[in-house]
């Protein structure tokens, strides 16, 4: 597996490899790379020629008080699941190699990027979309493989991807999650024991929302109580959200006529989660 740090050396290797027609899967990180992000080379194995890794903590995603300086960073771990994992090459950057003129331009992403965690983080979507943007322009891949958890996400970059043009695929995969449904996250290595077992309520919520949907309930307020009230089962939890969605548009829905996004954020100790489920009658 390759390992490149710069844009220039980047270029180059894609280049070569354009030139050889190889078919080129992205996956897109910020590193502490776990069994879901493992999961996403998996697939993109499966689908092309070439799998290139990112690992970059993207400052301009972050807003005042996050956790950016925080964030889990270990290179060499991450270097070492990708290899394992069958990665092509990873590429990881500095931020002077990804924004050389500083952070002054940036993509607006709009509505879809301003609602649920774009309303909790305001600017944390234009700050997704931008360097999404410029990583695609540098490795030019054929598809892109996402993680569902993230599925604000997935929605933004789908629409970035319309909006600019681009000839790239999409491909969302499943989450991943562990033996008490909790989803994979690199965030989850804040969490304690008693915070985890806490934490496993989110995906309790959303399969409470599922067995309401699954046995006819419509009413969106009916769904939304039945899942805070799973949360509320641990006064530790803090809800953020509890909503009910249109899963293209993400516009809250009052009844359930297609699918739906359920989807569910929450604060436990300094640790922000959020996971989501998709329901299709």
């Amino acid at each position: 597996m390759h390992l490149i740090k710069t844009t220039a050396g980047l270029k180059q290797h894609i280049s070569r490899l354009k030139t050889a027609r190889r078919t080129i899967g992205f996956v897109p990180t910020m590193g502490a790379l776990h069994d879901g992000h493992r999961s996403l080379i998996a697939a993109a194995r499966r689908r092309c020629d070439v799998v290139v890794v990112s690992v970059f903590v993207n400052p301009t995603q972050f807003g005042p008080g996050e956790d950016y300086r925080r964030y889990p960073r270990d290179l060499r771990r991450d270097a070492a699941l990708c290899h394992n994992a069958g990665a092509s090459l990873l590429f990881a950057p500095t931020v002077k190699e990804l924004y050389p003129n500083g952070t002054t331009s940036h993509v607006e992403v709009g509505p879809v990027g301003t609602c649920l965690e774009g309303a909790a983080r305001p600017g944390h979507f234009n700050g997704v979309a931008t360097v999404v943007l410029k990583l695609l322009q540098l490795v030019k891949p054929d598809r892109l493989f996402l993680g569902q958890k993230d599925y604000q996400q997935t929605v933004v970059i789908e629409q970035l991807i319309r909006a600019f043009h681009l000839d790239v695929a999409v491909t969302v995969c499943p989450t991943v999650r562990g033996p008490d449904g909790l989803a994979l996250s690199s965030r989850n290595r804040y969490l304690n024991r008693r915070q985890r077992l806490a934490a496993s309520l989110l995906y309790h919520a959303l399969q409470a929302g599922l067995t309401r949907l699954r046995a006819g309930e419509r009413s969106a307020r009916r769904l939304r109580a039945a899942m805070r009230r799973v949360l509320q089962r641990d006064h530790s939890i803090r809800v953020d959200y509890v909503a009910v969605r249109d899963p293209k548009s993400l516009t809250a829905l009052t009844r359930v006529r297609r699918r739906c996004l359920l989807a569910v954020a929450a604060v436990i100790g300094r640790t922000r989660l959020i996971d989501n489920a998709l329901f299709t009658p």
